[in-house]
């Protein structure tokens, strides 16, 4: 996968732009939209405006998948009571929506290995990756489905279902927004002062996790591991595990910070989206991790692959094979790489060691044992996830236990973990409910000594103001502003 110097470029100099312009003239020309529909075509205009910055060309990418999805939704309409008919063109519609998804995500991937074993072809091209693609591809995909299974009417108009799939609150980076749960806030939402107050807090959390917390993590955690499997080899092993904990940090607080200001850009507009995370690294399982990360992901392979393929409702072997092709599609949706196939594969072995027996003795135990299982599980499955090839793999797993000749500490990593420790541990509580319970807490508390709620509403009003102004900080001063899930 590959993006343009001059995507990433836009994309940083985009944030700062984005928090301090684009969203308040967006918000305050909505405000003044006399109804819904000029409401949804100003929402349209901006959303358009914002996907074309990182070039027209997937613009138009964007607009002819829609088109592709629309027209093939509202031919199935059309011969709902002709069967062959309605199944001809949900083969169509999405083949070639996951056709071209294919081209741009998988087809360099396809042709490197082909070129690795045969030689052919002479010259492997590069495609860029555009932005978002796998995500609102999904989104059209479970609506051209749920449109065939008679879950949705299909949208007549194409200019509705392109505000649907090129919303910029999530079109880039999740969450996977199903049109059944969004298609009557679509077309008649109310916007209430308490709904828009909780959609500024919950964008302000997400804007400080991605700047404050995600990109200091990515700082350290790239400065602790090279990208190089010879630079690699040098880092000593304590380097290695802080590396790989501020990566593992770094990937929730950044895809999670995504999922937040997607979820508050919504509510200040009336629309609600689905959860994406429930604090994953609390889990007690795999399984439970599962339940808690990309939720909305795990949904979309639960309804439209699993259970398509029969789910649990077959034989034991079947289901076997029905999770390793839910597994072996979850690590490829990441990308288009051996690692990412790999990392789904590891966690199919783990899930499937948990259903045959490993689930049933976690019951029986301490949650505590359960937790530091699920846990060492997840992080060294981060190892795979980061990894572009299987050699920085073994470097890392090899250096974490010295065995590449590296040594336990250095005085650079030693300086590195000294000067951020307390910003480690900051991080590893924002990671968890602990700043939630304690906020729970304190307001029953002062509930319960006081009766008046106002010093409470001004305590939050400073609270979002001093998010914002960090994240401004933040990002004014750091010019490290990785895009993490941007790739997917």
């Amino acid at each position: 996968m590959c993006f343009t110097k001059g995507i990433i470029i836009d994309m940083v100099f985009s944030s700062l732009f984005f928090v301090l312009f684009f969203l308040p003239l967006n918000l305050l020309l909505y405000i003044f939209m006399p109804n819904i529909k000029a409401k949804n075509i100003e929402m349209l205009i901006f959303s358009l405006i914002f996907y074309s910055w990182g070039g027209p060309r997937y613009l138009i990418l964007l607009m002819a998948m829609v088109f592709i999805a629309w027209g093939s939704a509202v031919l199935i309409e059309r011969y709902r009571e002709d069967g062959q008919q309605k199944k001809m063109w949900l083969v169509i519609g999405c083949g070639a929506l996951l056709a071209v998804l294919g081209i741009f995500k998988y087809l360099t991937f396809l042709l490197t290995n082909v070129h690795a074993v045969t030689g052919f072809p002479p010259v492997v091209p590069q495609i860029a990756l555009p932005i978002g693609i796998s995500f609102y591809t999904f989104q059209l995909l479970s609506y051209v489905v749920d449109v065939y299974r008679g879950e949705v009417e299909a949208q007549k108009k194409y200019w509705m279902l392109l505000l649907y799939a090129g919303l910029f609150h999530q079109c880039i980076a999740g969450p996977i927004v199903r049109y059944e749960h969004v298609a009557a806030e679509l077309e008649d939402r109310t916007v209430r002062l308490s709904g828009m107050g909780a959609g500024i807090r919950r964008f302000f959390i997400g804007l400080a996790k991605k700047a404050v917390l995600a990109n200091s993590c990515a700082a350290v955690a790239d400065a602790l591991l090279p990208a190089g499997a010879a630079e690699l080899a040098g880092i000593p092993a304590a380097g290695l595990w802080v590396g790989m904990l501020m990566y593992m940090l770094q990937i929730y607080l950044d895809f999670s910070a995504y999922s937040d200001m997607a979820i508050g850009m919504g509510m200040m507009i009336g629309l609600h989206y689905e959860e994406n995370f429930n604090y994953p690294y609390s889990a007690v399982s795999i399984k439970d991790f599962w339940r808690r990360w990309h939720m909305t992901l795990s949904s979309f392979f639960r309804d439209y692959v699993y259970i398509p393929l029969g789910g649990s409702r077959c034989g034991h072997l079947r289901n076997i094979f029905n999770l390793f092709v839910v597994w072996l599609l979850t690590g490829f949706w990441h990308g288009a790489s051996w690692n990412y196939v790999l990392w789904g594969l590891y966690f199919f072995v783990f899930l499937l060691i948990e259903r045959e027996f490993l689930g049933k003795l976690l019951d029986k135990l301490p949650s505590f044992v359960g937790h530091i299982y699920a846990l060492i599980v997840i992080y060294f499955g981060w190892i795979l996830f980061r990894s572009e090839n299987m050699e920085n793999i073994a470097v890392i797993l090899k250096g974490m236990f010295g065995m590449n000749g590296n040594g336990f500490m250095d005085i650079q990593t030693e300086i590195t973990i000294k000067n951020n420790i307390f910003f480690i541990i900051f991080a590893i509580l924002a990671s968890t409910p602990f700043f939630k319970k304690a906020k729970e807490l304190l307001l029953k508390w002062y509930s319960y000594n006081f009766r008046i709620a106002y010093p409470v509403y001004v305590g939050q009003v400073a609270l979002m103001l001093l998010l914002w102004a960090l994240s401004i900080l933040a990002l004014v001063g750091n010019s490290y502003n990785p895009f993490l899930y941007f790739q997917f």
